[in-house]
């Protein structure tokens, strides 16, 4: 009896489960049949949609060189080196092995700390400390700690493979999502060269969401459209597997850009309009040095005084307009020489005081040269009346015809044009506006007030002046390499074929030399006997709150070298507190530049820089392992350079890095919180600061750095 019930039971268990296993086939068929009849439509439409969905690939951004391929702004592949708290092998863990957790404190705070102002007060770096930091995650429950503990950002590959030796780290053995640290790839933009050139360079920005990058300063912004390349595309393919994407047009790289710039004139430029700005107790000062035939632009250099009283890169002004004061002198009588309002550098004018202006050195008779060379604002005003007295307002059309309000389109940002009021009849109400206004207004503007004009505008046509009247372009942009490695040189460039005849040109020249070399000359001291310097000087009141500041002085100095047969135009502002001038500030940075260049014959001459011809030998960086012998004998070398292997800096202290090369020196200088400014090329010789000395805020180090 026992067993017939047990049998009714087990028969009807299997009942349940077989109506069970139709029930549910029926619901798998019913909703099959839904799927697939009922909503089809639906469903179709959204595969179709998922399959048409286009994914943007953002290209590789190009490079930017200097005019000797050495790179200025580059794509760097850094890791964000992380560790997962959550990982089923720390889960594992029978306990949390405290020791283990502060040995991996004691390595990163050494490697790796996350405060790198050593002199901040120990409770500030006892709360910032790694074993501060893991203490307070481990001691969380598992399911609370971080997935993505970051150890290191911007780190390298090397970073990686130490962290992996590190204890605890080391005990997990695996790749992947076999291992609680990992690492994710990313690409930052990288300057070499640090600040040098900062604003004509730029900088760029990156869409987090997109990965896109694209400049908004300098070159970067300027030249993006080629720096940037052009996006690829993906699209959504569907596979056994799954829908995933399919690139059917690979990204293409951004045009590398090889500009004008010299790396080694422009360390010159800067060190020089520095020393002239700090010794000067300068504001700020600009300075731009362009070569003659070509207008390439090889050095330009920004620096203001900062509220820490140092001196940094800042607002590029080359391109900001200014009053210029007399450097506008040589422009207005290079009209006066081409209308024939003068014939002769010998020819007469009064400069007896005019348009409420008189000449400091005297009125009575002087020629074109003495006008110049005294910087004469009556003289240089009586001219320009000769052919524009009775219409004032034709002085603006001739310089317009000359080109003078285009764009230049050089590659630096925020270039504007010059800012010259043409002076009509009538304002733009419609009032009257009176001749003796008028007047006065065209003989401020021939001796450079009422007037605004950007530095590199002033050294344009300075720069045709030397260049026989030839107006060229003034560049930064010199050639274009594509990803194939296709060089596309970028021809010269005129703003007008010519600017002037040649004869005007060499009249002008020669009136510009007595500024320096006349007896009377307004810019003695930029004299040197080695290389002949000549320009014109400018003084200008800065305008501060729509009116003059007259306890300050924007000096000028607009010129070219060797006079005989001009190479270099260079011109340089600086702006500095009264009883100052141009001859003393400016000038000197015009002629200190010229002088440099000879003694390394820079200048067609014979160099006497060194006499020693430096043998160029391959250098083996950072190697301990390489058997140098057979990697000479490999490249056809002689002999080799070890460059030193980085070594962890000495805590609390500067370090010493003579003997590394750049970019090693660079990052244990910038990980112990100095700033960096690099001077030549090669690996580093001298610094500034000596090693062992205790570490400070703010600290800047110059490097120098020899072949």
């Amino acid at each position: 009896m026992a067993k017939q019930n047990n049998k009714k039971h087990i028969l009807f268990r299997y009942g349940l489960i077989c109506i069970g296993f139709v029930v549910f086939s029926i619901a798998v068929v019913a909703k099959m049949f839904k799927t697939t009849v009922i909503d089809a439509g639906a469903w179709n439409e959204r595969a179709k949609s998922e399959l048409s969905k286009v994914d943007t690939i953002a290209p590789e951004r190009g490079n930017i060189l200097a005019d000797n391929g050495n790179i200025l702004a580059c794509n760097l592949k850094v890791y964000d080196i992380k560790i997962d708290l959550r990982h089923n092998k720390i889960k594992a863990l029978k306990s949390i092995p405290w020791a283990k957790v502060d040995s991996l404190a004691d390595s990163l705070d050494h490697y790796f700390p996350r405060v790198k102002d050593l002199h901040r007060h120990p409770d500030t770096l006892a709360k910032y400390s790694w074993h501060t930091r893991l203490k307070k995650e481990f001691e969380k429950p598992h399911d609370k700690r971080p997935r993505a503990l970051r150890l290191v950002q911007k780190g390298t590959l090397e970073d990686f493979e130490k962290i992996k030796t590190f204890p605890l780290v080391r005990d997990f053995k695996g790749a992947g999502f076999r291992n609680p640290l990992y690492k994710e790839e990313r690409k930052i933009r990288m300057y070499p060269y640090g600040r040098m050139a900062y604003r004509s360079i730029g900088r760029v920005n990156e869409n987090q969401a997109t990965g896109e990058i694209h400049g908004y300063s300098g070159l970067e912004k300027d030249l993006d459209s080629l720096l940037y390349g052009k996006p690829g595309l993906a699209k959504k393919v569907a596979l056994n597997s799954g829908i995933t994407n399919w690139v059917s047009t690979p990204p293409q790289r951004g045009y590398d850009i090889r500009t004008t710039i010299d790396i080694d004139l422009q360390d010159m430029l800067e060190e020089e309009l520095y020393n002239v700005c700090s010794e000067s107790n300068a504001e700020w000062g600009t300075a731009i040095l362009m070569e003659v035939e070509t207008g390439e632009i090889k050095a330009i250099s920004n620096i203001e005084l900062l509220s820490d009283g140092t001196y940094g890169e800042a607002l590029n002004r080359a391109v900001l307009p200014f009053e210029p004061g007399s450097v506008m002198k040589p422009i207005s009588l290079m009209i006066a020489f081409e209308d024939g309002l003068v014939k002769s550098v010998n020819d007469q004018v009064s400069c007896a005081p005019f348009q409420k202006t008189s000449d400091p050195h005297g009125g009575g008779m002087k020629t074109m040269k003495q006008v110049i060379e005294q910087s004469s604002n009556p003289g240089i005003s009586r001219v320009i009346f000769r052919g524009y007295e009775n219409d004032p307002s034709k002085f603006y059309d001739r310089l317009a015809g000359m080109g003078f309000f285009e764009p230049i389109r050089s590659g630096i940002a925020g270039e504007c044009v010059p800012r010259i009021r043409k002076l009509v009849a009538k304002d733009s109400k419609g009032n009257n506006i009176t001749m003796t206004a008028r007047h006065l207004d065209l003989a401020r503007q021939a001796y450079g007030y009422n007037t605004e004009l950007p530095p590199l505008f002033t050294l344009s046509v300075y720069n045709a002046i030397a260049n026989g009247g030839k107006y060229v372009r003034p560049h930064l942009l010199k050639s274009l390499i594509d990803e194939n490695g296709r060089d596309s040189i970028i021809p010269i460039q005129y703003i007008r074929d010519r600017i002037c005849s040649e004869e005007t040109a060499r009249k002008v020249r020669e009136c510009i030399k007595e500024v320096v070399w006349g007896e009377h000359g307004t810019a003695k001291l930029v004299r040197d006997d080695r290389v002949m310097v000549v320009g014109k000087t400018g003084t200008a009141f800065p305008v501060e709150n729509g009116v003059y500041n007259k306890a300050k002085r924007r000096y000028a100095f607009a010129g070219f070298f060797p006079y005989e047969q001009p190479k270099y135009s260079c011109i340089a502002l600086v702006l500095g507190n009264g009883g100052n001038s141009a001859n003393r500030t400016s000038g000197q940075v015009v002629k200190n530049m010229a002088i440099k260049m000879y003694s390394r014959g820079m200048l067609d001459n014979a160099s006497t820089y060194s006499s020693e011809k430096k043998e160029s030998r391959p250098i083996l960086v950072a190697s301990n392992a390489y058997d140098q012998k057979k990697l000479a004998k490999n490249i056809g070398a002689d002999r080799v350079k070890k460059v030193k292997s980085p070594t962890p800096p000495s805590q609390g202290a500067v370090p010493s890095v003579i003997g590394y090369d750049a970019p090693t020196a660079v990052k244990i200088l910038e990980e112990a919180g100095i700033e960096v400014r690099l001077r030549g090329s090669g690996i580093v010789r001298g610094q500034s600061i000596e090693a062992g000395t205790a570490l400070r805020k703010g600290m800047k180090m110059t490097l120098t750095l020899k072949v």
